[in-house]
């Protein structure tokens, strides 16, 4: 929390000031001023839920857009099937990059994964499970908040969805939206590639977001 001078607390604090004399009168505008200076800010759990909630949805937005802006780059300069290339070299480290910016964890996980750093933990499977089913049934997804590490980490979910046409050159259906070359591309990069078969508006995957809840709590 920032300027935050003194003990941060989630009780009731009582804060006394005393004069150093009996027979010493403490003027008030230095009372006022000593009071602020010593600010306690009283935070609740819903508070640190609503901000990460927040805050989540501001980190999984630049990570889109810093992805997203670089693909279509490289489709720009190289094509399609040169793009399964930068994809490879280059996704990890753009998200980790994004990652340290925010002193967050950030992974793009799916079911149907293409590269196997991508692939969901238990809790994750779970959650893409649910997000699944609401694509299914034509339920509004909306981003999620868990609990982990014995509630000192937040994790962020958000459902990704195929957004348009240029996804399905690389993850459409084999011999229709994806081409020959970039077929042959990614089974070359990719032996166990899962993500192709999609339409518009299928669910991708899920960005899945730990946050600490201290850096939560230094930014509110």
């Amino acid at each position: 929390m920032k300027n935050l001078k003194t003990l941060l607390s989630f009780g009731v604090i009582s804060l006394s000031l005393l004069s150093c004399s009996e027979n010493k009168t403490i003027d008030r505008d230095v009372v006022e001023q000593v009071n602020q200076a010593n600010e306690v800010k009283k935070v609740s759990e819903s508070d640190i839920i609503a901000y990460a909630m927040q805050w989540g949805d501001e980190i999984s937005q630049d990570a889109q857009s810093e992805l997203i802006g670089s693909l279509q780059k490289a489709i720009g300069e190289k094509g399609v099937p040169e793009a399964i290339d930068f994809c490879q070299v280059e996704a990890l480290p753009i998200t980790k990059k994004v990652s340290d910016k925010y002193k967050v964890e950030i992974r793009r996980v799916s079911l149907k994964n293409r590269n196997p750093e991508n692939k969901p933990t238990e809790l994750e499977k779970t959650l893409l499970d649910a997000y699944q089913y609401n694509v299914e049934n034509n339920v509004d997804s909306r981003s999620n908040i868990q609990k982990v590490e014995d509630g000192q980490v937040l994790l962020y979910t958000k459902a990704i969805t195929i957004p348009g046409g240029l996804c399905l050159n690389c993850h459409g259906e084999p011999g229709k939206e994806i081409n020959e070359a970039t077929l042959e591309k990614i089974t070359s990069l990719y032996p166990e590639d899962k993500a192709v078969d999609f339409k518009v508006g299928d669910l991708r995957g899920m960005w899945s977001i730990s946050i600490p809840k201290s850096e939560v709590v230094k930014k509110m």
